[in-house]
């Protein structure tokens, strides 16, 4: 399973999300993969790959596992279950 992330380095909503994800993988122990869109071409494509016009801003959150998507700023709760999604 991948949680990822995808996040703009000036974006308010996503430095807002940032100590949010910082302590879901403190407290459950996971790995969010977080990948900069707005300045980093390779990692748009890839955003554009998972989102297919679910949410087409960020930050956008997508569990590959389940398939499970987060769009815009989110709280804790609604993320740990995010996460914890079989």
């Amino acid at each position: 399973m991948a949680l990822l992330e995808f996040y703009g380095n000036q974006c308010p909503h996503c430095i807002q999300m940032k100590p949010v994800v910082e302590q879901l993988e403190s407290e459950l122990g996971v790995t969010v993969d977080k990948y900069e869109v707005w300045e980093n071409e390779e990692h748009a494509e890839m955003m554009k790959q998972y989102d297919d016009g679910m949410c087409g801003g960020v930050p956008f959150f997508i569990n590959t596992e389940t398939k499970e998507t987060i769009c815009g700023s989110t709280d804790f709760e609604s993320l740990k279950k995010w996460a914890r999604a079989k």
